[in-house]
């Protein structure tokens, strides 16, 4: 019997007051949240502790050959083997020398004094931005779209201090909410004129790093001068400390890690997400080391610094409210503006999916104040723990229709 199982996931607006109620969004509006919901065949009935339940369809599926398409052979990175059972639920679980983004020990508690870097890192065009620097070593990494479909990060760096992060490019209007999440200065390029004004009249203003400060640089390469600004984030942050803005970040929510495994998962082995029309994410788990293994259109993703692919302990797909700003007009044509920003609305709460130990588990996110970190919770509104080490979150349009597929191999 073939192992081929997939898993087709659907984006739809849905409220979710039978479970939650209503959060009001940001400019005090009611709105509905979009719902992440797998379908997939029918499964037995399962008497272990139940997470958020959607709706299950049976869907066709095409026929497919056993054997998946191979990818290229993951090769797992020593990593140290966190403490068997060991679960963090409250802040004082991770004392002075684990790391609150990713649960880790880590290796210079005193990194932990100083305030998290956001950082705006490239992804398109990938013969300019490909591969980046410094990723491997970022706690955490959110890919998100842009007014074309493309897709950049931002990647927190908290923990560790790689030589050279980059490219470095210009923010959005998510980056008004990313630094205020974890305490973090946010390092860019530039930004659109209104989208900088929208950024620096922010919280987050006195803490944003800009091409001119310590630490950003040019590089020499061959390629169009927007792709060649990098930072050494020790740069970086002696650049804080001058503006007296780098102090330990103050977290108003705090994210559960467990190494036990979860009840009522189902088999996520191999994921690819579509982001329209131009990137196709694939993340691909290795039961060797616990870790899944990316892709970016067919190719590994390597981060430039140590020639890694990249990896994660969890890959969060995480969908919400994309709209369209259109008191900032990023284009005119002919008199008419053409092009708006996107907002992508992360607060209140809406619908994700927790890959970690090759299982997905549905769950709901939330974000009930500016400065809270996302948490997740399940159908009883419990805490649903990531595992320990990095995360990648995969930010998800509510518009897009089936832009998730889950194999079980």
């Amino acid at each position: 019997m073939g192992h081929n199982f997939k898993y087709r996931l659907g984006i739809w607006f849905a409220c979710l007051g039978l479970a939650l109620g209503l959060v009001a969004c940001q400019d005090g509006a009611e709105r509905p949240l979009p719902t992440l919901a797998p379908t997939a065949q029918p499964v037995a009935e399962s008497t272990a502790t139940p997470t958020i339940a959607p709706t299950f369809t049976a869907v066709a599926t095409a026929t497919v050959a056993d054997t998946p398409t191979p990818f290229p052979t993951v090769t797992a990175i020593p990593t140290s083997t966190p403490l068997p059972g060991l679960t963090l639920t409250a802040p004082e679980d991770f004392g002075t020398n684990r790391n609150p983004l990713t649960g880790e020990i880590v290796a210079e508690p005193e990194n932990l004094l100083r305030r998290p870097l956001a950082i705006k890192v490239s992804n398109s065009p990938p013969q300019y931005a490909r591969p980046q620097n410094g990723l491997s070593q970022a706690d955490l990494v959110f890919e998100h779209v842009t007014e074309a479909d493309i897709t950049r990060f931002t990647a927190i760096f908290y923990s560790q201090t790689p030589p050279d992060i980059g490219p470095v490019r210009s923010a959005r209007l998510i980056d008004k909410e990313l630094p205020a999440m974890y305490d973090a200065a946010l390092a860019m390029s530039g930004a659109h004129p209104v989208v900088s004004q929208r950024l620096h009249g922010s919280d987050i203003g006195d803490r944003i790093l800009r091409s001119h400060e310590t630490g950003f640089y040019r590089t020499d390469e061959d390629k169009p001068w927007e792709h060649t600004l990098h930072a050494d984030p020790a740069g970086l942050w002696q650049a804080l400390a001058v503006h007296e803005e780098n102090r330990p970040p103050e977290f108003t929510a705090w994210l559960t890690f467990s190494t036990l495994p979860l009840a009522g998962g189902e088999p996520a082995g191999r994921v690819t997400v579509a982001y329209d029309t131009y990137t196709l994410v694939e993340w691909v788990f290795n039961s060797a080391d616990g870790r899944y293994y990316r892709w970016a259109d067919g190719e590994a993703t390597i981060d430039a610094n140590n020639g890694q692919q990249i990896s994660a302990a969890n890959v969060i797909l995480l969908t919400a409210i994309h709209e369209k700003d259109r008191s900032i007009c990023l284009t005119h044509s002919n008199g008419i503006c053409s092009d708006w920003p996107i907002e992508i609305q992360i607060w209140g709460q809406g619908s994700a999916i927790i890959l970690r130990d090759g299982q997905q588990y549905p769950v709901t996110w939330l974000r009930e104040n500016r400065s809270d970190m996302f948490t997740f919770v399940d159908a009883a509104g419990q805490p649903v723990p990531l595992q320990i080490g990095n995360s990648w979150f995969q930010v998800l349009p509510h518009y897009y229709a089936n832009p998730v597929t889950i194999e079980a191999n």
